[in-house]
């Protein structure tokens, strides 16, 4: 019997999750069964849709979340002990996971690519959902052609900032958004054209200096006024991708905007909504191009590392604060 330990979500957050929303839970996982492993877990994510999705589940439930971990015991020839694993298990230390199960149905299992010898941690972020997300998300719903001015927001965050060096190497102009002055400066050094602290900027006059031309391209991760402010600026035919909405997460009633229609309809634009999973069939693809591109230094992931089970949930509000710079993991 192996102890473990597994965070339990035991109630709807309101407003910003607290800690006694959560409850830690030891018990001891029973033995394996036929096509099941069982792995100890080395990098957890932590991520806004943790945050947004709390309402559709019914507590208390185990707290979600991608995890890179190494299988220490298997009845499944296809993965041996010593292999590593990418799962949707969530916040706990040790997991069994049913590969004939759902999850693994769902392609939400699979071994960790061959990351020729970067961080392991990379498979919950850069070379992992976040990537491919970024990835498909924008070349997709996008198309950037080269030349065109390309618009991010949360552009510091996990996906952001992977769309923003994205669309350098397609060739575009890149403007980016943050909340401080030291991801500004950050996104400059990455590549970006441009990059404004929509928190102490006038966010029109400040776009329309960065893109006097327009925006023909626009990936938004915060929602809210940011985002109407945006599309007000768009080039007639300019695509949108919806990747989230973490301004109003914590919300609790509705976020008041500028209303979007006229921009939508005067500048005929695409707004294009997405799940990552639509696209389960080319994630190999992705990851590979990923990869490629890091090994190449023309994509240069950031993390920012908590380290130790106990801090999965501060690593969390950090997270939903701002407090990272590129993608938020836990080492444990």
């Amino acid at each position: 019997m192996v102890k473990a330990r597994k965070y339990v979500v035991n109630k709807h957050f309101q407003g910003v999750p607290k800690r006694e929303d959560f409850d830690i839970v030891e018990y001891e996982l029973p033995n394996i069964k036929n096509g099941e492993i069982l792995v100890k877990v080395e990098w957890v994510s932590v991520d806004p849709y943790m945050r947004a999705y709390n309402s559709k589940y019914k507590p208390p439930y185990d707290q979600f979340g991608y995890q890179v971990a190494v299988v220490e015991d298997s009845k499944d020839p296809r993965y041996p002990v010593g292999t590593k694993v990418v799962s949707h298990s969530g916040w706990c230390d040790y997991s069994i996971i049913d590969l004939n199960g759902k999850d693994a149905a769902d392609g939400q299992v699979y071994k960790l690519p061959d990351l020729k010898g970067l961080s392991e941690s990379y498979g919950v972020g850069c070379v992992g959902m976040h990537g491919v997300t970024a990835y498909l998300g924008f070349l997709e719903i996008c198309q950037p052609k080269a030349g065109e001015t390309v618009v991010v927001t949360g552009a510091a965050g996990a996906v952001g900032s992977i769309v923003g060096q994205i669309a350098k190497i397609k060739g575009c102009r890149v403007i980016g958004f943050a909340g401080d002055d030291a991801k500004v400066e950050w996104l400059k050094e990455i590549g970006f054209d441009a990059a404004i602290n929509y928190k102490t900027a006038d966010v029109a006059a400040a776009l329309k200096e960065a893109a006097p031309k327009g925006v023909d391209c626009y990936f938004d991760n915060v929602g809210g006024e940011l985002s109407s402010t945006i599309l007000y600026q768009m080039n007639d035919f300019g695509r949108v991708a919806v990747c989230g909405s973490i301004s109003a997460y914590n919300d609790t009633g509705l976020p008041q905007a500028i209303i979007l229609q006229p921009a939508i309809v005067t500048h005929q634009l695409k707004i294009e909504g997405f799940l990552v999973w639509r696209w389960l069939h080319r994630f190999p693809e992705a990851l590979a191009e990923l990869i490629k591109w890091i090994h190449s230094g023309q994509l240069k992931p950031r993390e920012h590392v908590t380290e130790g089970f106990e801090n999965i949930y501060d690593a969390f509000i950090g997270m939903l604060n701002g407090e990272n710079v590129g993608k938020a993991v836990v080492k444990l």
